[in-house]
């Protein structure tokens, strides 16, 4: 019952964050905010950022099976796991990809998240991502990846936190999809496949906050 419960808060706060995708991403940030966050932050905090730039800088040109190896491990290598109520003091938080790196620590939706806008900014089309909930079978419990499509009918590869392999989703026999979105639609992940679309994108009021964040770059 715990898992339906969080799935169906999921699912509201999914209808929800469907209007954050829909905003342009502000990644490209001034020397003043890179010195602000070291300053407030420390040199490690103002490093991951730095990097974090410079990928997004040098993997422009890249290929795009190239981009998600890149960023996929990026974001698993420099990023620690935790649970937000050890990083935020709440249950439930949604970073900006900015507020995780400088944090250095992430649950599984801020990975997710990163890894898509990052790879939005890197010129890959939303059309061709998923963020996606899915259970985690061997762990027993709901867990958030990205999908990647590299055409509308074939089968998406996983970009993961628990692994650090991308593999298709036909080999992650551990993780069951339960719902997928981007900036454009909602599908019912009834496979391993596209699923079943059962909607369109919705602009809500819910997450201004977070939608504010993400323009703002606010630290």
């Amino acid at each position: 019952m715990l898992l339906i419960r969080r799935f169906s808060v999921w699912l509201l706060s999914l209808f929800a964050l469907l209007a954050v995708f829909s905003v342009p991403a502000q990644l490209d940030f001034s020397a003043e905010l890179l010195a602000k966050i070291q300053s407030k932050y420390g040199q490690e905090a103002y490093s991951r950022v730095k990097q974090w730039q410079e990928l997004m800088l040098t993997a422009k040109q890249l290929p795009e099976q190239e981009k998600l190896l890149k960023v996929n491990d990026f974001f698993n290598r420099h990023i620690e796991f935790a649970d937000d109520i050890y990083i935020w003091d709440v249950n439930d938080y949604w970073a900006t990809p900015l507020e995780m790196l400088i944090k250095g620590a992430g649950d599984c939706e801020d990975y997710s998240i990163a890894k898509y806008f990052t790879l939005k900014e890197l010129g890959v089309s939303e059309g061709k991502m998923r963020i996606t909930y899915v259970k985690a079978l061997k762990l027993n419990q709901a867990h958030m990846v990205l999908t990647y499509f590299s055409t509308p009918r074939v089968v998406p590869v996983v970009l993961d936190n628990l692994i650090a392999e991308i593999k298709p989703a036909t080999q992650r026999t551990d993780l069951l999809p339960v719902y997928s979105f981007n900036g454009s639609g909602l599908w019912l992940a009834k496979s391993r496949g596209s699923g079943k679309r059962v909607g369109e994108s919705t602009r809500l009021n819910m997450w201004t906050e977070l939608k504010e964040r993400m323009l703002n770059n606010t630290i």
